[in-house]
């Protein structure tokens, strides 16, 4: 029962830290860019509450996959309409790697020198170690799930930025890309719940992406560690 709770504990923790510094990337890069679409809305702030969808944030928790509020934008602010919306696009996915990275030398220096020495501290240690373990994990989760190459995800708005051609399945991608999200999460909750594993197309994709993403992190770290 504990174990559980320090779990979702820990859960939301890391989700406290992933999703703001998430959002804030696109919005820093969109003032970078001349938009300042994110500021005016009162969104260029570290209070997480300004970045987290409740019930997206209550799925993080419970089945490893949610989503955010969108950091809102005006592409014609930019400079550069194309290269900024690009940047802008990307900006999303690439804090998310840097997250991950900086989350394996945190974790591994809480679990081999800092509570080694400042001894045991009950449950605070498990949900610290385990904010950082779970930091790791769900910004790998949160960029493979951008990675996805159809709207709302950050990849979808990447390619768009640059696509000179948007036939019938490009527009398809973009119209019809929020169902495809619905439908994909609609049945990763029966697969939970049935016990049917093998439907859960995006918590596979989601766990695979994740580990090939990893390997590099892994990689650099293992040198050190």
């Amino acid at each position: 029962m504990f174990g559980r709770i320090i779990e979702y504990i820990s859960v939301f923790l890391a989700i406290l830290i992933v999703i703001p510094l998430h959002e804030l990337a696109h919005g820093f890069v969109a003032g970078w860019c001349g938009d300042p679409t994110p500021k005016l809305n009162d969104r260029m702030t570290i209070n997480p509450m300004a970045h987290i969808d409740l019930v997206g944030a209550i799925s993080f928790v419970l089945v490893g996959f949610g989503w955010s509020k969108p950091m809102p934008t005006n592409p014609y602010n930019f400079r550069n309409y194309k290269r900024d919306s690009f940047f802008v696009a990307i900006a999303g996915i690439v804090m998310d790697y840097l997250i991950a990275f900086i989350s394996i030398p945190i974790f591994w220096s809480l679990v081999l020198y800092i509570f080694p020495i400042v001894g045991d501290l009950g449950l605070f240690d498990d949900v610290i170690v385990g904010v950082f373990s779970h930091t790791y994990s769900i910004s790998l989760g949160f960029m493979a799930i951008n990675l996805l190459p159809f709207y709302p995800y950050d990849c979808f708005r990447a390619i768009d930025a640059f696509a000179t051609k948007r036939g019938a399945f490009f527009k398809f991608l973009r119209d019809k890309g929020i169902y495809i999200m619905y439908g994909l999460f609609a049945l990763s909750f029966f697969a939970d719940i049935s016990g049917l594993y093998f439907l859960d197309i995006l918590g596979n994709y989601m766990s695979f992406t994740s580990a090939i993403l990893g390997i590099p992190i892994n990689a650099f770290w293992g040198l050190f560690i």
